[in-house]
């Protein structure tokens, strides 16, 4: 039975500037790349055996993918649909904006130039179905808030609000099993 490892990457620029970063690359600060050498120390420590590290082609998502990958000794792969979701007009402006907060309710608005919720939800759901198709494959992903939030959908009922708000930590890991989808 496959099983997946979420982790996303590391704090950034427009992390602690309170920024959306959606597709727009925002590079590691260096307690980022810290976060990233201690998340790849606890994923060893753990005994988790990955065969692939897939990552988001951004660089905040690589470079914490990269540590991992020195650390724990699996190796990488880019994955394009990893790529954050693209929040057009709103990228660079306050991430706790309640503009933003209310259009990302709107599961079809593609954020006036960006892509919809239903559309990454595709690219994301796609990727999943093919990884669950690999029988006893372990796979860490490194990528997004965004994406963690569509990959959680995948295994679990959420409600639209629950959705909106969901949200994981810099460099937080989750663990998923297929065998429970």
């Amino acid at each position: 039975m496959s099983k997946l490892y979420f982790v996303r990457h590391g704090e950034t620029v427009w992390n602690v500037e309170n920024k959306i970063c959606g597709a727009t690359d925002s590079p590691l600060t260096e307690k980022g790349h810290e976060q990233a050498v201690m998340t790849a120390k606890n994923i060893l420590s753990k005994g988790v055996k990955a065969d692939l590290i897939l990552y988001s082609p951004l660089s905040r998502a690589k470079d914490t993918a990269m540590h991992i990958s020195e650390i724990i000794g699996v190796p990488t792969e880019p994955e394009p649909r990893l790529f954050e979701q693209c929040f057009g007009k709103y990228e660079s402006t306050p991430r706790d904006g309640q503009e933003f907060f209310e259009m990302k309710q709107k599961f079809l608005y593609r954020f006036d130039g960006g892509e919809s919720m239903f559309q990454l939800a595709q690219r994301i759901y796609n990727l999943l179905d093919e990884l669950k198709a690999q029988p006893d494959k372990t796979f860490i992903l490194v990528a997004h808030n965004g994406i963690a939030r569509v990959i959680h959908s995948y295994f679990y009922e959420m409600e639209n609000d629950e959705y909106a708000k969901f949200g994981i930590k810099n460099c937080e890991v989750r663990e998923y099993d297929f065998g429970t989808n």
